[in-house]
């Protein structure tokens, strides 16, 4: 049998957030015995937003994945958690109708309000802080782009306030033709919100199970039979595959991509823009650059990304790209960038409309799957379980149609 994902090395070198505190998650080294109702592909954000979507709901759960929860690429995102997604509101309209847009831009600002009420309300320790946003004109949006761009955000009802070069200079010190500041965004420590909702599903009754590669899949009736490269088999009523930027290879397509990223992050307490740590940064460039601060005072920055599955794992291009990720922050902020502490690249999946694929796989029963995040990966993931969760509660989720395979 052949796995049924795309297995891949998601990242390389170790992230900041692989040394913190609080991201140890107690597991079962064998799958539970008996039928299950949900079964959880995927360890990651996705999965442990997946589980805690379900919890309480008198079902039985089991959530697996081949690696230590929270170990793929969860641990190497910068946790920009924004409503803004990779492809602008205006440009957005134009491909998928101006009402369709305004609604995918709209959920996504919920998304971030969800989740942020939703960390508050569980206790869940990761850092989790309200932010705006800063948005920059740049090589692939301009002044006048970003113009259209924040009267579409206007007429959608997100708040969007264009800053001409002038003032953008006066509040913020940096020399670009505009910019658009918006405030439906947060930030956190990645791994610890990972680890704090699984251990939270565990404590309710959910199975984690690690060290499960799923190898093949049939639907049998209204039930799924999952077999394992160990040769287990389980069967369960519905099957999620939350495997983020390792694609199901019964919906790998040519517009869906894997690309490669690059980060670092600076000691505690680096010398900073004091707005800094109320602001992620982004800008309209190809490739962009984005920042952000975190609550000890180090600057997160990430970039550079390139259209390569494989790029990532390159050292030489990690020392490369750490150089010029700190070159382009110096020139932007006006402060010297010292040697980052720490330095990390990973892979991740992209499709065409820079929107996600989310809901039932086509062909199967009760198998559903959430991948190709781009650049919002929890934003999506957290979108990602309201949808699929509604949908095997027996709910229908009016925006479904929206995220769905295509």
């Amino acid at each position: 049998m052949q796995a049924i994902t795309r297995k891949r090395q998601l990242r390389s070198s170790d992230p900041l957030w692989s040394h913190t505190r609080g991201i140890a998650v107690p597991t079962q080294r064998s799958l539970p015995d008996g039928d299950v109702d949900v079964l959880i592909v995927g360890a990651g954000i996705g999965g442990a937003l997946m589980a805690t979507a379900l919890l309480d709901r008198g079902l039985d759960i089991v959530l697996v994945d081949r690696r230590k929860p929270v170990h793929g690429s969860s641990m190497a995102s910068t946790a920009m958690i924004q409503h803004e997604i990779d492809v602008p509101l205006h440009r957005l309209a134009a491909q998928r109708g101006v009402a369709a847009a305004r609604r995918i831009w709209q959920r996504s600002a919920r998304a971030v309000e969800s989740l942020t009420t939703l960390v508050g309300s569980l206790g869940i320790d990761c850092r989790m802080q309200r932010k705006k946003t800063l948005y920059l004109a740049g090589d692939a949006y301009g002044a006048r782009a970003l113009r259209s761009e924040a009267e579409a955000r206007a007429e959608a009802g997100l708040t969007a306030e264009l800053k001409g070069a002038a003032e953008l200079r006066q509040a913020f010190g940096m020399d670009r033709t505009a910019a658009i500041v918006s405030d439906v965004s947060a930030s956190a420590n990645p791994a610890q919100l990972t680890a704090g909702l699984l251990r939270l599903a565990g404590s309710r009754g959910v199975s984690i199970v690690e060290g499960v590669e799923i190898t093949d899949i049939r639907s049998v009736g209204e039930d799924n039979v999952v077999a394992t490269s160990k040769g287990e088999l389980v069967r369960a009523r519905h099957v999620v595959f939350c495997t983020g930027y390792e694609f199901l290879e019964a919906v790998a397509h040519k517009s869906h991509a894997i690309v490669s990223t690059w980060a670092m992050a600076t000691r505690p307490h680096h010398p900073r823009p004091e707005w800094l740590k109320d602001y992620l940064v982004w800008e309209g460039a190809d490739p962009y650059l984005y920042f952000r601060s975190t609550p000890d005072g180090r600057i997160v920055v990430g970039g550079e990304d390139e259209d390569s599955a494989d790029a990532f794992r390159n050292e030489a291009k990690l020392a490369a790209k750490s150089a010029r990720l700190r070159r382009k922050l110096k020139a932007l902020i006006g402060f010297d960038i010292e040697e980052p502490d720490y330095v990390w690249a990973a892979a991740f999946g992209v499709t065409a409309d820079g929107l996600p694929m989310i809901g039932r796989v086509p062909g199967f029963r009760n198998v559903h799957a959430a991948m190709g995040y781009g650049g919002n990966g929890i934003t999506f993931s957290q979108i990602a379980a309201e949808i699929i969760a509604a949908g095997i509660l027996g709910h229908d989720d009016t925006d479904a149609t929206l995220f769905s395979f295509r």
